[in-house]
């Protein structure tokens, strides 16, 4: 499956030149899935510790209108998170889109810092605490936003599941945690023997948010990293290796009966 991890920035005087070059980037890569930061399209309301129901509900305004302009992607299927109200109850939610059913929930996000500077649990409630299987055409995927990429226990349950060719991991995070952030993305791709591919929101120039989307193999290999001057990346996603990668260490020290190979 050929797959686009990106950087986008969220303010809107940039946003609108970005995903023109974005739409063009996915069209003439013929890209199949398409993973969008967290929040992509509104401001990181997270950042101020009081919620505010005004700017929340300006929040899921603005993502429903950027909703209807993901078929402008020309791919088959698009990741991301964005706020959605439900039952009353504030939420960030995982979603599935497809050029053929539209848009689909996922699972929403149960893992929220309450830190300056991220003060999620103020802003949204806890979602699901289960991480199960989806699938996108062919490709089967965990979903962990953001901080959820460090709830290492849903590495062993996606192992047990079995069947998994991929971690998605919509990101909001900093320039300055970007090494952490990508020791844990392949930890997550070597624990799973899974691709692991991430997105993340940008703004170089206040240093806020510090985008380098990536691809890791099933083995730990940096595929594709997107920086400012390369902010859109394609990968062609084998979707057999990770059944390889499954039957190998060190997989197999935690499920011996998948032992094909020695460490």
């Amino acid at each position: 499956m050929r797959a686009t991890v990106c950087e986008l920035p969220y303010q809107p005087d940039r946003l609108e030149a970005a995903w023109a070059a974005l739409c063009a980037h996915t069209r003439s890569a013929q890209s199949e899935l398409v993973l969008l930061p967290e929040f992509a399209f509104v401001e990181p309301v997270w950042e101020t510790s009081h919620a505010d129901p005004a700017r929340w509900s300006a929040a899921v305004a603005l993502s429903d209108a950027w909703e209807a302009r993901l078929p402008e992607l020309g791919a088959d299927w698009v990741v991301g998170a964005r706020p959605v109200t439900a039952g009353g109850r504030r939420l960030n939610e995982g979603f599935l889109w497809s050029a053929q059913t539209g848009y689909a929930p996922l699972r929403r996000k149960f893992h929220l810092p309450d830190e300056p500077g991220g003060w999620e649990a103020q802003w949204f409630e806890r979602g699901d605490a289960a991480f199960p299987r989806f699938t996108a055409g062919p490709l089967s995927f965990g979903l962990n936003i953001c901080t959820e990429l460090w709830a290492l226990d849903t590495y062993a349950d996606y192992a047990v599941q079995g069947g998994l060719q991929a971690i998605l991991s919509p990101r909001a995070t900093a320039a300055a945690t970007t090494d952490k952030w990508l020791a844990v993305g392949t930890v997550a791709a070597v624990r799973t023997g899974a691709y692991s591919l991430s997105s993340n929101r940008a703004d170089h120039a206040a240093g806020t948010y510090g985008g380098a989307g990536w691809v890791i193999s099933p083995d730990g290999a940096l595929l594709a990293r997107t920086t400012a001057e390369r902010p859109f990346c394609t990968v062609d996603v084998d979707l057999d290796a990770a059944a390889t990668a499954r039957s190998t260490y060190p997989r197999t020290v935690f499920a011996p009966h998948l032992a094909t190979t020695a460490p």
